[in-house]
């Protein structure tokens, strides 16, 4: 596998988890209307994320597009996710997404 990768695949990772967890406990918030765009964003960062790790594994020739808008739809996650700062869950979600974002622009770079 390409080293190169192995540090944006690692943040990716991290952050499908932050992101799924987030979403289970929006879900679970008393005012889940309010978190409708947060379990939104989650779910489509998740997925995006799963995806860019998956392609940079497989050393797909669109990895680095991939991952470009990985980094889009982990900033916008991140953004939602700071409204909810008083929640626990959507501030560390916040964290990890920044962070992958960060991880996937210095990969494309």
């Amino acid at each position: 596998m390409n080293s190169t990768y192995e540090e944006c695949i690692k943040a990716c990772l991290e952050c499908m988890e932050s992101c799924n967890m987030c979403f289970d406990a929006c879900l679970k918030e008393e005012d889940v209307k309010m978190m409708a765009y947060c379990i939104r964003l989650d779910r489509e960062c998740a997925d995006i994320c799963s995806f860019a790790a998956k392609a940079m594994q497989s050393n797909s020739p669109f990895a680095k597009q991939i991952c470009q808008l990985c980094a889009d739809i982990c900033e916008a996650c991140g953004n939602e996710c700071k409204k909810h700062e008083h929640h626990e869950h959507c501030r560390k979600c916040a964290e990890a997404c920044f962070r992958c974002a960060e991880a996937c622009r210095k990969m494309v770079a």
